[in-house]
């Protein structure tokens, strides 16, 4: 079996940045995770990604929050999607002008 592309998309918001979704299904998976996914999202403010969730390999499942680095307890890319665009919602409310 060879790598499926199951997800690719870049949505723009109405805060002038943008959101890239990129999942794929592999034969086996990117150790040292445990799940047969290869993910990359991430959200782009002012040209500054200030949200990335990733599992590159030799890492792992993490997520990026601004400065900040996380271990990501990744269950599936349902919820992978949810937690993200969650995460989204989270920093446009903190950082608003209003």
């Amino acid at each position: 079996m060879r790598a499926t592309l199951l997800l690719r998309r870049r949505v723009a918001d109405n805060v002038g940045g943008f959101a890239e979704y990129v999942v794929w299904l592999l034969p086996k998976p990117l150790a040292p995770s445990t799940h047969p996914y290869k993910y990359r999202l991430a959200y782009v403010v002012a040209q500054e990604c200030v949200i990335r969730y990733d599992n590159e390999g030799g890492k792992g499942d993490h997520r990026h929050y601004g400065n900040r680095e996380h271990a990501y307890g990744f269950s599936n890319p349902r919820q992978l999607v949810a937690d993200f665009e969650a995460d989204i919602k989270r920093w446009n409310r903190e950082n608003s002008d209003s």
